[in-house]
C-alpha cells in the first residue's frame, strides 16, 4: 500500500524519515515534521465556495457533465480535490515516492470525512511518472491539469520552511517542454496550466486564454 512507509524502497536523503504519527504517515527532518491532510480544504469546497475557483472555471467544459481531468502534477492533491469536488474524474499522477506515499495517506484518511468523502471517491492515484503516461494513454482525458510551480508557492515562513522538506526530495518543476510535450501529444480537449500571476508562459506556448486572480492564472490551450 502506498500509505505504508515501509513501501518506501529508496534511500531517503539524509537526516529525513517517515514516521506514522497519530496525524497521519508524516515526513520528519530539521525539527519538522509535515502530513497531508485534505480536511483543510474543506472550506472551500462547500456550496456557494466552490464555483468561485478559478480552477474550475478555467477547466470546466460545456456540455460535459462529469469530465474526466489528469491532473499530472499531483503534489498533495489539493487541486485535484477542487475538481473532484466540483463533479469531475481525476486521475492523479505524483512520480515521487515519498509525496505519493504522504497523499496516498491523506486520500485514506478523507475517505472517513463526510465532506470529503464522496469528492476522494472520484480521484484515483498512480504513483507513477505523468510524462511516461501521457505517452502511453489509450484514451485521451477531457482536461490535462499542469502545476509545475509545486512546491514554491507558501506566504507563511513555516510552510516555506517545511516544504524545504520535499525540496531534498525532488526538484520544483520537471522538464516543462518535455511536460507540456506529452500533454499536447495526449490531445485533450484542453490543458490548464497553473503559473504565478506575472510569470512566462509554460515552455513559452502561448495559451488561447487565461483566466487571472490576485496572484496566479490559469492559462488555457484548447485543442478541440
Amino acid at each position: 500500500m502506498l500509505n505504508d512507509p515501509k513501501t518506501i524502497t529508496e534511500p531517503l536523503p539524509e537526516g529525513l524519515s517517515l514516521k506514522m504519527t497519530e496525524v497521519g504517515l508524516s515526513l520528519l527532518g530539521n525539527g519538522l515534521s509535515l502530513t497531508a491532510d485534505l480536511s483543510e480544504m474543506i472550506p472551500r469546497i462547500k456550496k456557494g465556495v466552490l464555483g468561485k475557483e478559478l480552477l474550475i472555471k478555467a477547466a470546466r467544459i460545456r456540455g460535459k457533465e462529469h469530465p474526466t481531468v489528469l491532473d499530472a502534477t499531483a503534489g498533495f492533491g489539493q487541486d485535484s480535490l477542487l475538481l473532484s469536488a466540483a463533479g469531475f474524474q481525476v486521475f492523479l499522477y505524483e512520480y515521487d515516492p515519498v509525496i505519493s506515499a504522504l497523499l496516498a495517506d491523506a486520500l485514506f484518511r478523507a475517505k472517513d470525512v463526510p465532506e470529503l468523502s464522496e469528492a476522494v471517491s472520484r480521484m484515483t492515484l498512480y504513483k507513477e511518472d505523468s510524462i511516461s503516461a501521457m505517452k502511453a494513454l489509450s484514451e485521451a482525458p477531457d482536461v490535462i491539469y499542469l502545476d509545475p510551480m509545486f512546491p514554491k508557492r507558501n506566504k507563511s515562513a513555516l510552510i516555506k520552511k517545511k516544504f524545504q522538506l520535499l525540496q531534498k526530495l525532488e526538484k520544483p518543476c520537471p522538464d516543462e517542454e518535455e511536460l507540456l510535450s506529452a500533454a499536447l501529444l495526449a490531445h485533450p480537449h484542453k490543458i490548464v496550466i497553473k503559473r504565478p500571476l506575472k510569470g512566462p508562459f509554460l515552455a513559452g506556448r502561448k495559451p488561447d486564454y487565461s483566466l487571472e486572480g490576485k496572484a496566479i492564472r490559469y492559462d488555457c490551450i484548447v485543442l478541440a
